[in-house]
């Protein structure tokens, strides 16, 4: 069974969706789709994880999520996703640094369409991912959302 629940958080409304016992997608929404239904997020443990922790991350009091993922997408796709959670909380990388990291140094395009087919927004950190020039590019949530992201996990880095 697939879980669906929604949540306000300071980058806008997100819809989460999963099963009773995974993650499947963490997605910016502008606003409950038309005769969308909240379809049970809370009869899922993971949902309700999911929301906690995200709960706590914008509140500056988790800097690792701890959820079960269930990725789905090519090799490829799933390799960047797995190297995106290897970015340290409050830092940021290049497309290019990136795709050196998986193995695929002129690949700097490639991932960022990997980076834009993250299903798993915020959990799976493709916002710490920066031009090579050091500027905001491309963003599922918005460049805005990018920074706000960006911005709160940077004031929460200084203080440790």
């Amino acid at each position: 069974m697939t879980y669906q629940t929604y949540m306000d958080s300071p980058v806008g409304r997100l819809l989460l969706e999963g099963g009773h016992d995974h993650l499947r997608r963490v997605a910016f929404v502008k606003e409950n789709p038309a005769g969308a239904v909240k379809t049970g997020g809370s009869g899922s443990p993971t949902l309700r994880r999911a929301v906690e922790q995200l709960n706590a991350y914008f509140a500056g009091e988790l800097r690792e999520f701890d959820l079960p993922l269930d990725l789905q997408g090519t090799p490829f796709q799933l390799g960047v996703w797995r190297a995106l959670q290897d970015i340290p909380y409050g830092e940021t990388i290049s497309y290019g640094e990136l795709a050196r990291r998986i193995g695929t140094p002129k690949g700097s395009r490639a991932v960022g369409l990997a980076n834009g087919a993250n299903p798993i927004a915020i959990v799976v950190p493709c916002h710490r991912v920066i031009g090579s020039n050091g500027k905001l590019t491309g963003y599922g949530g918005g460049l805005g959302n990018k920074e706000t992201l960006l911005a709160l996990e940077g004031r929460q880095a200084a203080l440790y």
